[in-house]
């Protein structure tokens, strides 16, 4: 007979994206059999981030301070505000990119079937962010999918009732890319969203 904390265990790892029954099961025995050690780091640091971690007050980032270092920071750029969904988004965006302006991360995007209106995006506090006048351009970094799209057309009705000017990051072609592998939504926008080249 299976032991009951075994199978807690098993249950525990699949609360997390993409584990089903064989991988959680394959990862509980792996860290009985072999991590034990790694397993109890593994559950102290979880225990910690969970107790300690919270939300900038400012971007909605993850942080363990009210104010995020990114927001705290005189270095960055007040006049710019990046809107991302997520905070993985945020991280991506800051690694490969020079972007030096500030953030508003969104957890999540508009998606009235599930409940996700924009409460819960925290854009009541966009709103007066955007109205204390410091920030002079929204750029809008939604996913490319449909509630993505939603998403930044209300963001950038709300930029705009602000005075502020939004920008939506371009989609397209990506580099390296042929044309004849691309799927045709994706070259229907980049297409339909070309831009004028300088001399």
């Amino acid at each position: 007979m299976s032991s009951a904390l075994l199978e807690q265990l098993i249950e525990a790892f699949r609360v997390l994206p993409g584990v089903g029954q064989k991988s959680a099961q394959r990862m509980a025995y792996h860290v009985l059999e072999r991590e034990r050690a790694g397993g109890q780091r593994l559950s102290n640091a979880l225990a910690a981030a969970i107790e300690q971690v919270g939300h900038c007050t400012r971007c909605r980032d993850f942080s363990e301070t009210e104010v995020c270092a990114t927001c705290a920071s005189a270095a960055r750029d007040a006049h710019l505000l990046c809107a991302v969904e997520s905070p993985a988004d945020r991280l991506a965006i800051e690694q490969a990119t020079g972007y030096r302006g500030l953030y508003f991360v969104l957890q999540g995007r508009l998606s009235p079937l599930d409940g996700i209106g924009p409460r819960e995006l925290g854009l009541d506090g966009l709103g007066a962010r955007l109205a204390e006048g410091e920030v002079q351009e929204l750029i809008i970094a939604t996913n490319p999918t449909v509630e993505g799209e939603a998403t930044a057309h209300y963001l950038a009705q709300l930029a705009r009732q602000h005075g502020v000017r939004p920008s939506r990051l371009a989609h397209g072609v990506p580099l390296g890319g042929e044309l004849e592998y691309v799927d045709r939504g994706t070259l229907s926008h980049a297409f339909g969203s070309r831009s004028e080249m300088g001399p």
